[in-house]
């Protein structure tokens, strides 16, 4: 038995500081996935926090042997999944966004190159960062999330079946369609800024 699935069972035993080490464990990977699919640490956050409070009261109902981070990933996979189709239906974007999710005191605002930088090199890095994070934006969710698993927070084939529900093979599927996907929606991205 795992460090996290003896503090599954010692939280469904009643002890509450299992749950604050399960947070303190889980919590920075969650956020990395959360932030990777929304790219607002905010909503990231949040959803994390809504992932935990449906732990702690689905507790009682989770089998002894669950595979915990499988639960977690998939209970906020979920989540950002709803929470993506609603901003699409009610768009916001917010000024005072962070500019990357480990370092939330820099904002949108820091990404003005400075005056000892190449102007020119920091809007290509700029437009290939955006069209990356657009090219992820447009991918289906059951690409996008095998993918983000993989690629940010390393989990290997059967860890991210668990997660999603399918086989390994699966999951290499999934993983080769979402980098056609990004390949084709990259190179259509760059030849539209090349015509403007």
């Amino acid at each position: 038995m795992n460090a996290a699935d003896a503090d599954l069972s010692a939280l469904q035993r009643g002890d509450d500081a299992a749950f604050s080490r399960l947070i303190a464990r889980w919590k920075k990977p969650l956020f990395f996935f959360a932030w990777s699919y929304l790219h607002n640490a905010t909503d990231a956050n949040d959803l994390v926090t809504e992932a935990f409070v449906r732990l702690y009261q689905q507790r009682q109902r989770l089998a002894p042997d669950s595979h915990l981070s499988g639960w977690l990933f998939k209970t906020l996979a979920n989540l950002c999944h709803s929470h993506h189709r609603w901003q699409r239906r009610h768009p916001a974007v917010s000024l005072d966004a962070p500019r990357y999710p480990d370092r939330p005191e820099q904002t949108l605002a820091d990404a003005v190159p400075a005056g000892d930088t190449d102007p020119a090199h920091a809007l290509e890095q700029q437009e290939a960062q955006a069209a990356l994070a657009a090219a992820i934006e447009a991918l289906p969710h059951d690409l996008k999330v095998p993918l983000l698993l993989h690629q940010y927070e390393r989990l290997d084939y059967a860890e991210i079946g668990a997660v999603i529900g399918c086989t390994p093979r699966g999951v290499e599927t999934r993983l080769y369609r979402a980098r056609q996907f990004l390949r084709t929606e990259l190179t259509r991205i760059m030849s539209e800024v090349g015509r403007t």
